[in-house]
C-alpha cells in the first residue's frame, strides 16, 4: 500500500467516525492519545518462535453512535520484537552457538472498533478490524545474518527479513476507567499470511520441506487512553 492510499483511507475513516458522532443526540465525541506495551508472536509451523515485547503509541477519536454503542477510530504505530531459533553452523564450539535470534518489526495501524457500553463511558467491550502496514522484519544485529534457522539446512536468518507488507487483523478487548482516562486490554489476531511473499520467491520455497510458508501474528496490547 502506498503512502497516498494509506492517507486516503485515514481521512475517509476520520470523516465517517465524525459523521456518526455528530448525529448522536449527546454529541459525545472525544479526541485523545493512546500508548501501551505489546506482547508479540508469530503463529507458524515453519519456524521455532519466541514471544517478544514492544511499544505502541497513537491518536484516537471516540464517539457515540447509537444507544449503548460507540465507535473508536485510531491511527497507531507499533514496534515489536520476536525471536526465531537458529544456529551458527560455522562454529561447532558451544553447541554451534544456538539461540533465539531477535527481529524487530515496525508497523502502522488504522483501526475502526465498535464498542458496546456495559457501563456508559466507563466500561466497554471493543471489537473490529485493523489495517496493518509494516516494514521489513529486521535483524537486531548483523552478526546473526548467516545463522541457519531451525529446521533448515541452508535457510539463513537474513533470508526472511522481506516479509509481506499489508495485513488485516481482528481485534477484541475491554476498555475501562474514567471518561477522560481509561485502561485497555486488547488482543489482535492477524488473519492474513505474514510470510506469503516467501512463497513467490523460488530461492526460499526450494528450501522449505513443508512446501509453503505460512504465519499469522498474535499480539496482546496493554495500554491507556488520555482523552481531551
Amino acid at each position: 500500500m502506498s503512502l497516498k492510499s494509506f492517507l486516503f483511507v485515514t481521512v475517509l475513516l476520520i470523516a465517517t467516525q465524525s459523521s456518526f458522532s455528530q448525529r448522536n443526540y449527546q454529541e459525545y465525541n472525544l479526541l485523545g492519545l493512546y500508548g501501551g506495551l505489546t506482547l508479540f508472536d508469530i503463529d507458524t509451523d515453519n519456524f521455532n518462535t519466541q514471544q517478544g515485547s514492544g511499544l505502541t503509541v497513537g491518536f484516537v477519536t471516540r464517539g457515540d453512535v447509537y444507544n449503548n454503542w460507540d465507535l473508536e477510530y485510531g491511527v497507531s504505530f507499533q514496534q515489536n520484537e520476536v525471536g526465531i531459533f537458529g544456529r551458527d553452523l560455522t562454529n561447532p564450539t558451544n553447541n554451534f552457538d544456538e539461540q533465539y535470534i531477535n527481529y524487530t518489526l515496525q508497523s502502522a495501524q488504522i483501526k475502526l472498533l465498535a464498542g458496546y457500553n456495559i457501563i456508559r463511558h466507563h466500561l466497554t467491550v471493543d471489537f473490529g478490524p485493523i489495517l496493518n502496514v509494516n516494514g521489513k522484519m529486521n535483524l537486531d544485529s548483523e552478526r546473526f545474518e548467516n545463522f541457519i534457522l531451525d529446521g533448515y539446512s541452508t535457510l539463513k536468518a537474513s533470508d526472511i527479513e522481506n516479509i509481506s507488507r499489508v495485513h488485516f487483523h481482528l481485534a477484541g478487548g475491554v476498555t475501562a476507567g474514567l471518561e477522560n482516562v481509561r485502561l485497555n486490554a486488547q488482543y489482535q489476531y492477524g488473519v492474513t499470511n505474514l510470510f506469503n511473499r516467501f512463497n513467490d520467491t523460488e530461492a526460499l520455497t526450494s528450501q522449505n520441506p513443508e512446501g509453503e510458508f505460512k504465519g499469522t501474528t498474535s499480539t496482546i496490547v496493554l495500554g491507556a487512553y488520555t482523552f481531551f
